[in-house]
């Protein structure tokens, strides 16, 4: 049996994260600074673990409840990107639903999943907005994974953003979304002011689960 630390470094903004909640699968902690909450690296899926629980995922591009869900996202970006601009959809998984819904409505959008549409080259490149819908709260690394993100940003881009935000202890007690044990990186609101302030964002908090960042024009 693992042994469970009183404290744990945070994989965001790297401070003092106490043992915030366990389970009967593991523990959680949570940031001092940003309030971030994980899981530590001893209790991580293998990578085929992991592949093994999105394979159980079943949603299905034309599915209009999914599209629904998606539209949390896809709705408030929209409003903001300018006509015909070039986008990812970064872990977009095995159905690219987001991608559709904002290629329909005439941008360009390209794919990089690491399990499914592995395109590291798209990392190279620029792009006006990038997407990630459900996908941070899987994240080992968030702090190196968003900020390569965000230098793939264009001035003036935009960062979306989906996933459920942790509110406090009571709440997260009992909250579903720690069930998936591919779940491991759980942002509350200050998290996201915490790399916002970093990169000098305009921060955007939409409804419980979707933020948007952007760009500044200039360095």
């Amino acid at each position: 049996m693992i042994e469970t630390p009183a404290y744990s470094r945070c994989p965001l903004c790297q401070a003092s994260a106490a043992w915030f909640h366990s389970d009967a699968r593991r523990p959680y902690y949570q940031c001092s600074d940003c309030l971030l909450v994980h899981v530590p690296a001893a209790w991580h899926l293998s990578p085929a673990e992991e592949r093994a629980e999105y394979d159980r995922h079943e949603n299905q591009l034309d599915e209009a409840g999914y599209r629904g869900f998606l539209s949390r996202l896809a709705d408030p970006l929209l409003a903001r990107l300018q006509p015909a601009s070039q986008g990812l959809d970064f872990g977009c998984g095995p159905g690219p639903a987001l991608a559709a819904m904002l290629r329909e409505q005439g941008h360009e959008v390209a794919l990089h999943d690491l399990y499914y549409y592995p395109n590291p080259q798209h990392l190279a490149q620029q792009w006006d907005f990038i997407t990630a819908s459900e996908v941070v709260e899987h994240l080992a690394r968030p702090l190196l994974v968003l900020d390569q993100l965000w230098g793939c940003l264009r001035p003036g881009g935009w960062l979306g953003l989906m996933t459920k935000r942790v509110t406090d202890q009571q709440a997260f007690v009992n909250w579903h979304y720690k069930s998936d044990p591919t779940h491991i990186s759980y942002f509350s609101e200050r998290s996201f002011h915490w790399l916002a302030q970093r990169w000098d964002a305009h921060l955007e908090i939409i409804g419980a689960d979707v933020v948007l960042m952007r760009k500044p024009e200039t360095a």
